[in-house]
């Protein structure tokens, strides 16, 4: 009986320690080069490493690749409006799926994302095509598109 306890407490402290913050957690999954990319270039990797929490929707490297290739490297090279799209994909507090609604939402950036879920969950269009990836300050849900703030 000690034994068991001690192997769930081991493992528990096991489970504690490896959580990851959001850059982390997103570069583990292997589907966010691109962002990781553009989180170093805009200078935000320290801001997603912070306390948080955030709730990111993330475009994976997929929907990245949908920008046509001179718009992207134009975009990766203008560092004050890569902050701003990539400050428009993330929401202060920790929003889980079950917590999402229709409406409109305030951004990092300052502007509004508008969520609908008709259909499924779609922010400002883009798809939300994973959701809930728990990270240790904040949780990350994956759309299929880069969104653009107005």
């Amino acid at each position: 009986m000690k034994k068991a306890i001690f192997v769930a407490a081991l493992a528990l402290a096991a489970a504690t320690v490896q959580a990851k913050d959001i850059v982390d957690t997103a570069v583990s999954a292997g589907d966010f080069k691109t962002l990781a990319v553009a989180l170093e270039k805009a200078g935000l990797i320290d801001t997603l490493k912070g306390k948080g929490p955030f709730t990111v929707f993330a475009p994976t490297d997929a929907a990245f690749a949908k920008i046509p290739k001179a718009d992207l490297d134009a975009l990766l090279a203008d560092k004050a409006k890569l902050t701003s799209v990539l400050t428009y994909h993330v929401v202060p507090g920790n929003v889980m799926a079950k917590d999402v609604k229709a409406g409109k939402v305030k951004t990092v950036q300052g502007s509004d994302l508008t969520l609908t879920t008709s259909g499924g969950v779609k922010v400002d269009g883009a798809n939300v095509v994973k959701t809930d990836i728990v990270a240790q300050n904040g949780v990350i849900h994956v759309i299929d598109s880069v969104v653009l703030p107005k």
